[in-house]
């Protein structure tokens, strides 16, 4: 590879990993088992409130080397379609690689 050719990018977990770290990071949160998380159901059924979101979306930033924006929390209103968007998206969300 030359020096000018870009380096692949990080592997980016698939929808159901971001799934499952979403899940267990509630449950977590909340004292929950896992089990008492379902990803259909609205996150603003937990009692999410602007605090926790921001923890959350920036603990999954961390986790995925992005920045992601905790309004997505209400515009991806599920954990599963959060995890779809931000799969999916993963390219435009990364953060620059410090030089």
């Amino acid at each position: 590879m030359t020096t000018e050719q870009a380096a692949p990018s990080p592997a980016v977990p698939d929808a159901e990993a971001v799934k499952q770290w979403l899940i267990a990071y509630i449950a977590d949160m909340l004292e929950f088992e896992r089990s008492e998380v379902n990803p259909k159901l609205p996150l603003g059924r937990y009692g999410l409130d602007s605090t926790a979101a921001v923890g959350l979306t920036g603990d999954l930033g961390n986790w995925l080397g992005c920045d992601i924006d905790p309004r997505l929390l209400y515009e991806h209103k599920t954990i599963e379609a959060l995890a779809a968007f931000v799969t999916a998206n993963h390219a435009k969300l990364r953060k620059p690689e410090k030089k």
